[in-house]
Formats: structure tokens, C-alpha cells, sequence
């Protein structure tokens, strides 16, 4: 703590997030001065941040048209299957289905 001209108590504070210096009136708890946080030397890569996006566009529009390719093999494989079971059936009388009471 120090003590201003007019004999006044003076605070310095250090915000703990960001390192900005204030200096705090003790008896009137306002803010007397404030000094800005160091700035950073070096600034964030953003082209290593958008390399990194493009590569994720890439990955997911890869799994898109690999899922798509899936659904077109299902449908296939499902037409193949219900003709195949078609083909079977096709031989066989129709009539009503047994039930129950009808095998006693």
C-alpha cells in the first residue's frame, strides 16, 4: 500500500486474468489509474488454425460421401433381397394364414 499526496491509502491490483494493474482509493474503493496488460510478442497462427479447419471440411465431407455410398449399396442389397425372397414365394399357393384353433 502506499499513500497518496493527501495522505490517502492507494491499492495496486493485479488482475489475475489478464495482468492489468489498478490502482484502488482505499477509503473511497474507486479506481484511481489503470494500467494495461503487457501485450502478447506473438499473435496466434491463424493459418495454421485454418489449415486445420480446411482439413476437418475434408474429413467430413469425406465420411458424407462414404455414408451416402452405404445407403446405395443398402437399397440395392434390400431390392435383391425382397426379389430373391419374391422368387421363392412365387411358386408357393397363397390361401389364409393358419392359426391357432386350426391345427387342433
Amino acid at each position: 500500500m502506499a499513500q497518496t499526496a493527501r495522505g490517502h491509502r492507494k491499492l495496486e491490483v493485479v488482475c489475475p486474468c489478464c495482468g492489468a494493474v489498478l490502482s484502488v482509493d482505499a477509503e473511497l474503493g474507486k479506481v484511481l489509474h489503470h494500467q494495461a496488460p503487457p501485450k502478447h510478442e506473438k499473435a496466434p497462427d491463424l493459418s495454421h488454425a485454418a489449415q486445420l479447419l480446411k482439413k476437418e471440411a475434408e474429413r467430413r465431407e469425406a465420411l458424407f460421401r462414404h455414408s451416402a455410398d452405404e445407403e446405395k449399396v443398402k437399397s440395392e442389397l434390400l431390392d435383391r433381397k425382397f426379389k430373391e425372397a419374391f422368387e421363392k414365394t412365387k411358386d408357393q399357393p397363397t390361401g389364409p394364414p393358419l392359426r391357432d384353433i386350426d391345427l387342433d
